[in-house]
């Protein structure tokens, strides 16, 4: 009969409350800037010229076909090698994640802008507006609505691709877990409440996305 012992979590709760604040900073800070780089990388697929189209559509494709753990790797082992800079390990694994996820974002960008239908671009054009100006205005807030149930995937996603920075030892809350299951050798207990709290992160923002997406989605109509 199993026999469960949480006192080697309780013991260390301060060494995997940093951990958590460590994934919690490291995950704000990835969303933000893959946020940005897929806006830009969207856009410039849509509008762009057909030489920053093709460039673009090759960083994104290259980037869903390779695994982010392959990414994460080259880029703190090999990168240094490549350019002679190297990189810490918790900026090596924001540089990782940011181009990873900012390929995905890109694609959700794309296709919400698409999604709009090519009057709404003409029409704002029509009226005086300049290309950026219609862009601004006009077609990305409707795109945005459009954006929310598949960028909720996004953000959840990247939660759990943080772990992955465990590998190269970012002090996030999978290596602090993993630290206290060796120490501890209480594997069981300190991996479920490692899943348990990966739950508790993710669930509100999948399902507190949904709730705003379906206050919000009329105003994603066209």
């Amino acid at each position: 009969m199993l026999e469960f012992d949480f006192s080697p979590l309780v013991e260390s709760w301060r060494f995997l409350a940093l951990g958590l604040s460590v994934t919690l900073g490291l995950s704000a800070a990835v969303i933000v800037s893959s946020t940005v780089l897929g806006v830009l990388v969207g856009v410039g697929r849509v509008y762009g010229p057909r030489w920053l189209r093709l460039a673009l559509t090759f960083y994104v494709d290259s980037m869903r076909a390779v695994p982010v753990l392959v990414v994460l790797i080259w880029t703190f082992f090999a990168f240094p090698l490549a350019f002679g800079v190297t990189l810490p390990p918790l900026a090596a694994a924001f540089a990782a994640l940011t181009v990873h996820v900012g390929s995905y974002v890109s694609e959700i960008v794309r296709g919400g802008i698409e999604s709009v239908r090519a009057g709404q671009m003409r029409a704002a054009l029509a009226l005086g507006m300049t290309t950026s100006q219609a862009i601004r205005q006009v077609i990305l807030p409707q795109a945005a609505i459009r954006m929310l149930p598949p960028y909720a995937s996004i953000v959840t996603m990247t939660i759990k691709e943080t772990a992955v920075s465990a590998v190269i030892a970012v002090p996030e809350f999978m290596r602090s877990s993993e630290v206290v299951s060796s120490q501890s050798l209480r594997p069981l207990e300190v991996y479920t409440v490692a899943l348990v709290v990966y739950f508790l992160l993710m669930f509100p923002v999948a399902r507190g996305v949904d709730r705003i997406y379906r206050r919000l989605a009329h105003l994603g109509r066209s």
